[in-house]
């Protein structure tokens, strides 16, 4: 195996007992396509386990962590956590790009940088990390990695809602009452529609958005509101 290896284990303070499964999380289906030969298969199946670690393990968490929530919140909480972006994120903390067998062609074109395949490659990591040391290792490792503050912080400002129910959830908590939604124009043929929508409360509007439907529009002004909010430490 590669000596470069040793340094994401020095890095995080684990050595694989199994060093070709660590070899293989990252190897990229295209590598194969010019290395027909290779003594391991690409990580398209450890990718396949990694993704179920990081489902239970958050899963985990927020039932141990956010035990008042429901279920519905904890889907859209673990749909905002294990995005293809934020994993992504991670692997660039860790620079696991470097440690990726790409073909040529990938290469040429920033496969290192992808944020799919650095995303695969994370997962790749975890079901290694996890058939290697185990759920706890690999649980402790997502949490260091992942996790951090980012989901806590998530979970407190309602980054899992959408900005229309985020709205509503603060005005709601606030002020007891609830944003209102208006259509200031609607034009364009009904298959190329374009609908302008405000958000006010109390008479004071305080965003506007546009859609090529109304439920788009209002999201959007939504979306305005909440930064407009943001600025002025939500004090309207």
């Amino acid at each position: 195996m590669n000596n470069h290896f040793k340094l994401l284990e020095t890095k995080l303070s684990l050595k694989f007992k199994d060093r070709l499964l660590l070899e293989n999380a990252f190897v990229h289906r295209s590598y194969l396509n010019e290395h027909k030969s290779h003594y391991l298969p690409s990580n398209e199946k450890l990718e396949f386990l990694g993704d179920s670690v990081l489902s239970l393990t958050t899963s985990i968490y927020l039932f141990k962590h956010f035990p008042s929530l429901d279920e519905g919140a904890y889907t859209d909480i673990k749909a905002s956590i294990v995005r293809t972006e934020s994993l992504a994120e991670a692997a660039k903390m860790l620079d696991l790009g470097k440690y990726m067998f790409l073909s040529k062609g990938e290469e040429q074109n920033g496969g290192r940088n992808n944020t799919n395949i650095l995303a695969d490659c994370f997962e790749s990591f975890i079901a290694a990390l996890f058939l290697d040391k185990g759920f706890e290792v690999a649980y402790q490792f997502i949490l260091e990695w992942l996790f951090k503050e980012k989901l806590d912080y998530i979970v407190k400002n309602m980054l899992y809602l959408s900005p229309k129910s985020r709205m509503q959830e603060l005005i709601q908590a606030k002020y007891r009452s609830l944003p209102v939604y208006a259509v200031l124009s609607e034009k364009g043929p009904e298959h190329k529609k374009e609908f302008i929508v405000s958000v006010s409360y109390d008479g004071k509007k305080m965003g506007t958005g546009t859609g090529s439907s109304k439920k788009e529009a209002e999201e959007n002004a939504a979306k305005d509101a909440l930064e407009f909010l943001d600025k002025r430490g939500y004090n309207i």
